[in-house]
Protein backbone atom coordinates (compact mmCIF):
# COMPACT_ATOMS: atom_id res chain seq x y z
CA UNK A 1 0.00 0.00 0.00
CA UNK A 2 1.29 3.29 -0.76
CA UNK A 3 1.97 6.06 1.81
CA UNK A 4 1.26 9.42 0.84
CA UNK A 5 4.37 12.01 0.37
CA UNK A 6 2.88 15.15 0.99
CA UNK A 7 -1.25 15.93 2.23
CA UNK A 8 -3.16 17.50 -0.09
CA UNK A 9 -5.03 20.77 0.56
CA UNK A 10 -8.72 21.21 0.83
CA UNK A 11 -8.59 23.85 -1.74
CA UNK A 12 -7.39 21.35 -4.18
CA UNK A 13 -9.09 18.54 -2.92
CA UNK A 14 -12.35 20.43 -4.06
CA UNK A 15 -10.87 21.82 -7.06
CA UNK A 16 -10.23 18.71 -7.81
CA UNK A 17 -14.07 17.23 -6.73
CA UNK A 18 -15.86 19.70 -8.67
CA UNK A 19 -14.16 19.19 -11.86
CA UNK A 20 -17.29 17.27 -13.34
CA UNK A 21 -19.60 20.41 -13.15
CA UNK A 22 -17.49 22.12 -15.71
CA UNK A 23 -18.20 19.82 -18.84
CA UNK A 24 -19.74 21.55 -21.31
CA UNK A 25 -23.81 21.31 -22.15
CA UNK A 26 -25.20 18.33 -24.09
CA UNK A 27 -25.68 19.54 -27.50
CA UNK A 28 -28.81 20.13 -29.26
CA UNK A 29 -30.14 19.03 -32.21
CA UNK A 30 -32.38 20.28 -35.06
CA UNK A 31 -35.52 18.10 -35.03
CA UNK A 32 -36.54 16.64 -38.62
CA UNK A 33 -39.86 17.39 -38.38
CA UNK A 34 -40.39 20.57 -36.96
CA UNK A 35 -36.95 21.79 -36.95
CA UNK A 36 -36.77 23.38 -33.44
CA UNK A 37 -34.12 22.68 -31.02
CA UNK A 38 -34.20 18.78 -29.29
CA UNK A 39 -31.83 16.83 -27.21
CA UNK A 40 -30.49 14.03 -29.00
CA UNK A 41 -31.51 10.26 -28.40
CA UNK A 42 -34.91 11.74 -26.88
CA UNK A 43 -38.97 12.41 -28.13
CA UNK A 44 -38.96 16.24 -29.12
CA UNK A 45 -41.11 18.16 -27.07
CA UNK A 46 -42.67 20.21 -29.85
CA UNK A 47 -43.98 17.61 -32.08
CA UNK A 48 -43.85 14.17 -29.77
CA UNK A 49 -41.62 12.61 -32.79
CA UNK A 50 -38.65 10.08 -32.64
CA UNK A 51 -36.84 8.31 -35.53
CA UNK A 52 -39.62 9.67 -38.08
CA UNK A 53 -42.45 8.41 -36.44
CA UNK A 54 -44.92 9.27 -33.51
CA UNK A 55 -44.57 8.23 -30.18
CA UNK A 56 -46.52 10.93 -28.19
CA UNK A 57 -49.59 12.97 -28.82
CA UNK A 58 -48.94 16.74 -28.25
CA UNK A 59 -51.92 19.00 -28.31
CA UNK A 60 -51.95 21.57 -30.70
CA UNK A 61 -52.70 24.87 -29.85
Amino acid sequence: MGVQKHKRSKSRTRKKRSAWARLDAPNNMECPQCHEPKMPHRVCPSCGYYKNREVKQVAVE
